[in-house]
């Protein structure tokens, strides 16, 4: 009988909880992005605005994306830098949300028209994932 360590137990707990966005979990697919945009439902926490749909293949990660509009940002550093901000925003706090809850295809939009702060980001990504969680959990 083998006997259990802290270090197993911190070793299935980091792997399960890994704060990595992997390349599985980007969404990428041009007929899912479309599907997302024709039938997804949408959250909407200024200045972010989530459009999520669950009735995709079911998969082992939920697939995600970032977008900035080339509207109100015209160079591409402003764009990115924020679509960097979002990225580690839903990286650092994805385990809010459980993995069977989470949606299988979301694209995450930034809808303001000057750039955010990190923390003003975070704290509407963690608005956006406790609206998610109870949204779920009237659905079942």
């Amino acid at each position: 009988m083998k006997s259990h360590s802290f270090w197993d137990g911190f070793f299935c707990s980091f792997v399960f909880m890994s704060e990595k966005l992997t390349p599985s979990e980007k969404l990428k697919s041009r007929k899912k992005i479309e599907l997302l945009f024709q039938h997804g439902k949408g959250i909407k926490k200024f200045p972010i605005l989530l459009v999520h749909n669950s009735e995709f293949d079911k998969k082992e990660f939920p697939e995600v994306g970032f977008s900035v509009s080339k509207r109100n940002f015209k160079l591409a550093v402003d764009r990115n830098r924020l679509k960097r901000l979002m990225r580690e925003a839903y990286r650092k706090n994805k385990s809010l949300v459980d993995l069977g809850k989470m949606p299988l295809a979301s694209m995450f939009i930034f809808i303001g028209k000057k750039q955010a702060p990190f923390d003003e980001i975070q704290s509407q990504m963690q608005k956006i994932f406790k609206t998610l969680n109870s949204s779920e959990n009237e659905q079942s």
